[in-house]
């Protein structure tokens, strides 16, 4: 990307929410924990200012695992006022990559703008060698500042790779490219500042809700399970519940009247795959099968993973109940739910 007045006079928010970004080594315990502010990390981000303005913010300083459906959404509120400033080209947004999808992912549905959003973060903290943070924090803001990047939803952005917060998983517990996207690949890369992107993500979805149902179950089947984990959630008033299937989408044969029991209390059942890769489909007709759990009433979740459903499923729940919605907005092509 060739350096332009036109590009440094843009405004990127760089909104920092902890993560191993954000992170060094405590000497007392020899253990990475959350350290560094938001302005310690960009004064490593050297030369940016030659690229565009930056504002920085603070939304919190959680570990990964420590996020939750409604900081996600609080999060995402948070974003959208940056994003409504005429003067806000787009924000880039720090995140602990352990459930950096899954926030990325709600923040994709929920978040109503043109301007980029892109989500990184770090798999290596402040005092290793090779600490990843500085760099994947100047790609993302070269993405923000990219026409190219508008109306593409929210995109994640580590080692230089860009991909579609829909698409993309944690693949690796530990390599700088642990972010992939297991059935279409990246959408772009960043090389040398320039962001290049090589397709479009055509699918838009959006739910826009001011709350969050978080009360969403997830199992995944494992061979000869049964109905237990099924009924321990309903009797806990477990409001959806999304199931790992084998393969295209088929279930143990003792777990069938747990999801019976659960779709006859109007409790709405979403099948996913528990493979890395591949979409559910009513393909198999025995006990267990796809075809007897689209008959019985069950939403298959195309190609999502299960803690992406599971978000998909809260949010949908924040908006209604009815069954033959929620199956509209896990199965239908396209839509914006208000």
């Amino acid at each position: 990307m060739e350096v332009s007045n036109s590009n440094t006079e843009k405004k990127v928010a760089v909104i920092f929410n902890g993560g191993t970004i954000s992170m060094k080594v405590d000497p007392r315990i020899h253990a990475a924990v959350p350290t560094l502010t938001g302005e310690e990390i960009m004064s490593m981000v050297t030369g940016i200012e030659k690229f565009a303005q930056i504002e920085s913010y603070t939304f919190s300083n959680l570990p990964g695992p420590h996020m939750t459906p409604e900081t996600m959404l609080e999060l995402s509120k948070y974003i959208q006022k940056f994003l409504d400033r005429e003067d806000i080209t787009g924000a880039v947004v720090t995140h602990g990559t352990d459930t950096l999808e899954e926030t990325a992912f709600l923040l994709d549905l929920t978040i109503n703008s043109e301007k980029p959003v892109v989500v990184t973060g770090s798999m290596r903290n402040s005092s290793e060698l090779g600490y990843d943070g500085p760099a994947n924090l100047a790609a993302s803001i070269c993405t923000v500042i990219s026409d190219e990047s508008k109306n593409r939803g929210v995109l994640v952005c580590l080692n230089d790779e860009l991909n579609c917060a829909s698409e993309v998983t944690k693949a690796n517990s530990m390599s700088l490219d642990t972010f992939k996207s297991p059935n279409f690949g990246p959408i772009g890369i960043v090389d040398s500042n320039e962001v290049i992107f090589y397709r479009d993500s055509l699918k838009k979805h959006h739910i826009f809700t001011h709350n969050i149902e978080s009360n969403v179950d997830l199992i995944k089947c494992a061979a000869g399970m049964d109905s237990k984990y099924i009924d321990y959630c309903l009797n806990q008033g477990t409001r959806g519940i999304v199931i790992e299937a084998f393969g295209r989408g088929n279930i143990p044969p003792s777990m069938v009247d747990g999801i019976k029991r659960a779709i006859e209390k109007g409790v709405p059942v979403v099948l996913v795959s528990r493979c890395f890769q591949g979409r559910v489909l009513d393909s198999y007709g025995y006990h267990g099968g796809g075809k007897e759990l689209r008959n019985l009433g069950v939403i298959f979740g195309d190609n999502l993973p299960g803690q992406k459903a599971r978000i998909k499923l809260m949010l949908a729940l924040s908006k209604t109940n009815d069954l033959a919605a929620i199956k509209d907005i896990f199965e239908s092509g396209h839509y914006q739910y208000h």
